[in-house]
C-alpha cells in the first residue's frame, strides 16, 4: 500500500511538472510582469492568443515596450498583425523612433507598406538624415570634335519617404545619370570645353530633373573625374577611308576587267579582219590570172604594177617603215 501511494504521488508530481512547463510555455509570465512595470497593457489572454497564433510573444512585447518608452501610441494588435503579413516588427519600430526623433512624418502604416514591399525602412531612414553617396560607374561619351571623354560621377541622394512604395531605386538614379552625362558631353562644341568646365555636366544633368518617379532625391551631382579616351572622330575618318579605298579598289578591277574583255574582243575582231585580209589577197592571182584569159590585162600592164610595187616598198624601207610592202616584191626589185 506503501508503494502504491509512493508511486501515485510520484506521478502526480511530473504530472503537476508537465502542466507547469506547459503552463509557463503559453503563458510567459515574465514577460506580462515585464510589461506591467513598463506601463504596457498586455493581458494574459493576448499572451496564449499569441502563442496559439504562433506569433512569438517576445518579439510583440519587446517591440510594443520600445515603442511605448519612445512615445509612440501602438497596441499589441498592430504589431501582431504586421508579424502575420511577414513584416519586420522590430525594425519598424526602429524605423518609427528614429523618425519621430529626426522630425520625419512617418506614420505606422507607411513604415509597414515601406516593409512589406521589401525596403529596409529603417535603412530609409537613416538615408532622409544622412544623404547618401552613389558613385558611378565610368561614362564614356563623345564630344562633337570626336574625342571620346570617360567620366565618373558621384551622387548625392536623400530618401523620398513618400516615394519609398513604388519608386526606382538605385539603378535607375544612376542609368538617368549616366544618360544625362552622355548628352551633355556629346552637346559640347569640343572635349577642351568639357575638361575646363566639369561643373557644366553637373548643371545640366541636375536641371533634367533626373529623381522624378524614384524613391530618392538628389541633392547634388559631382563629376569626380574625367579621363581623355580615343579620337572616335578620327578613327571612324579612317574606317570610312578604308571603306572607301575598298570600293575604289573593287571599281577599278572592274574597270580593268572590262578593259581586258574589251581588248580581248578587239584582238578577236582584229584575228577575224586579218583572215578575212588574207581571205581577200589569196583571191588577188585568181582575178589577175581570170584578167589575162579575159584579156583586161596585158603583160606590160602586169609589168608596170609590179614595178610601182617594187618601187613603194623601196621608198618604205628607205624611210624607215619595216610593215610596208612583202619579201616577195623586195626580192624581184633586188633580182631586177
Amino acid at each position: 500500500m506503501d508503494m502504491t501511494n509512493s508511486a501515485f504521488i510520484l506521478f502526480a508530481a511530473f504530472a503537476a511538472l508537465i502542466l507547469l512547463f506547459v503552463f509557463l510555455y503559453f503563458v510567459p509570465v515574465n514577460l506580462w510582469i515585464t510589461a506591467i512595470f513598463s506601463n504596457v497593457k498586455v493581458g494574459i489572454g493576448e499572451l496564449i492568443g499569441m502563442r496559439i497564433r504562433k506569433v512569438p510573444p517576445s518579439i510583440i512585447v519587446n517591440s510594443l515596450i520600445t515603442a511605448t518608452k519612445a512615445g509612440l501610441d501602438l497596441t499589441t494588435n498592430d504589431l501582431e498583425t504586421h508579424y502575420l503579413a511577414s513584416g519586420n516588427v522590430p525594425n519598424v519600430i526602429r524605423a518609427l523612433i528614429s523618425a519621430d526623433k529626426a522630425n520625419i512624418n512617418l506614420s505606422f502604416k507607411q513604415a509597414t507598406a515601406i516593409d512589406l514591399a521589401g525596403r529596409d525602412v529603417f535603412e530609409a531612414v537613416q538615408i532622409s538624415v544622412n544623404p547618401k553617396v552613389i558613385n558611378t560607374p565610368n561614362v564614356a561619351a563623345v564630344a562633337a570634335d570626336g574625342i571620346q571623354l570617360i567620366a565618373k560621377a558621384r551622387v548625392t541622394v536623400r530618401a523620398n519617404i513618400a516615394q519609398l512604395v513604388g519608386g526606382a531605386g538605385e539603378e535607375t538614379i544612376l542609368a538617368r545619370v549616366g544618360e544625362g552625362i552622355v548628352t551633355s558631353i556629346g552637346s559640347a562644341q569640343n572635349h577642351k570645353s568639357v575638361l575646363e568646365n566639369p561643373d557644366k555636366i553637373s548643371k545640366l544633368v541636375l536641371e533634367r530633373g533626373l529623381d522624378a518617379g524614384t524613391a530618392f532625391e538628389i541633392l547634388s551631382i559631382d563629376i569626380a573625374d574625367i579621363d581623355v579616351g580615343t579620337n572616335i572622330g578620327a578613327k571612324l575618318q579612317i574606317d570610312q577611308a578604308s571603306a572607301d579605298l575598298k570600293v575604289a579598289e573593287a571599281r577599278a578591277e572592274e574597270r580593268r576587267a572590262m578593259a581586258v574583255a574589251l581588248e580581248q574582243e578587239m584582238k578577236a575582231k582584229s584575228v577575224e579582219m586579218r583572215a578575212k585580209v588574207i581571205e581577200a589577197e589569196a583571191e588577188i592571182p585568181k582575178a589577175i590570172a581570170e584578167a589575162f584569159r579575159s584579156g583586161n590585162l596585158g603583160i606590160m600592164d602586169y609589168y608596170r604594177m609590179e614595178n610601182i610595187k617594187s618601187d613603194t616598198d623601196m621608198r618604205s624601207t628607205i624611210a624607215g617603215d619595216d610593215s610596208g610592202g612583202s619579201d616577195s616584191s623586195r626580192g624581184k626589185i633586188t633580182d631586177k
